[in-house]
């Protein structure tokens, strides 16, 4: 009896240990659908059909070109924002220019997002959990970046020591000052 638990626990430790060891991709966060249905977030919706005053001074269709209906994000975004988005396609203004100057004043990198993606891939790899978290798909999304969290009362008591005027305080902050 004693060998027979031995042996079937030997054998669900080193099922535990091969089937941990993946060589897939770290998913820290460990979320599951349970159902196959359409992504809600994949579908863009159109603006609402025109019709022209004159329908017979509409422009030649342009196949491969863009519609009055197709979806414009960017300058949707720009119009609700209050902006111009006539303006897109201009360029930046004097005062984006000196903005975007004093943002790369110190040089920047045109592969920045693949370097950061394969450094977080590093990170994840490092901090991937523990044999039973990855068995059990316990989500270690929290706890592996625990360490570059801001702690926001620290920074408002550090901007306000400077002088920093902070109109938006943390819900849970005190007002007195």
């Amino acid at each position: 009896m004693r060998t027979v638990l031995g042996k079937t626990l030997l054998i669900v430790c080193v099922l535990a240990t091969v089937g941990a060891c993946s060589r897939r991709e770290p998913d820290l966060l460990n979320f599951e659908s349970s159902n196959v249905g359409p992504d809600e977030f994949s579908v863009l919706p159109t603006k609402p059909l025109e019709a022209p005053e004159n329908f017979a001074e509409l422009p030649a269709p342009t196949p491969g070109g863009t519609n009055l209906t197709d979806p414009t994000p960017r300058a949707d975004a720009v119009a609700a924002l209050g902006g111009n988005p006539a303006r897109l396609s201009r360029g930046a203004t004097a005062g984006e220019s000196a903005l975007i100057a004093h943002g790369s004043r110190y040089g920047t990198a045109g592969d920045i997002r693949t370097v950061l993606a394969a450094e977080d891939l590093e990170w994840r790899k490092r901090n991937n959990g523990r044999v039973l978290e990855r068995l059990f798909n316990v989500n270690l999304y929290y706890r592996a970046y625990e360490k570059m969290q801001l702690d926001q009362y620290a920074e408002l008591q550090r901007l306000r020591a400077r002088g920093v005027w902070t109109p938006t305080v943390p819900p849970e902050e005190t007002l007195a000052r």
